[in-house]
Formats: C-alpha cells, sequence, structure tokens
C-alpha cells in the first residue's frame, strides 16, 4: 500500500495537461472580468467608425 501511494504521489503524467487547463480556465476568467471594462469604450468606437462611415457615404 505505502508503494503504491509513493507512486501515485510522484506519478506526474496528465501534469502537463492539468497546467494548459489551468490557464485556459485564468484566461476564461480574464475575459469574463475585461467584457464589463470594455463595453463601453468598445461601443463608443464602433459608434464614431459608424459616423465616419456615414458621412463618406453622403
Amino acid at each position: 500500500m505505502v508503494a503504491f501511494i509513493d507512486r501515485f504521489l510522484n506519478d506526474e503524467r496528465g501534469a502537463t495537461a492539468i497546467e494548459y487547463g489551468l490557464i485556459a480556465a485564468l484566461m476564461s476568467l480574464i475575459v469574463v472580468a475585461a467584457v464589463p471594462v470594455l463595453r463601453e469604450p468598445l461601443l463608443g468606437a464602433f459608434d464614431r467608425v459608424r459616423g465616419h462611415l456615414d458621412a463618406a457615404g453622403n
């Protein structure tokens, strides 16, 4: 039983997949947190572009 526990604690297979999963989860949290902050500036930028396109079309 001790040998099994020792092998289990020293087994690093799958560690890379777990690390990539943690990185992906962290990036997702950052995106979710940034959306409310960037919403108004992005809407303003699109409104300015639309205004310029409307002015150029007239």
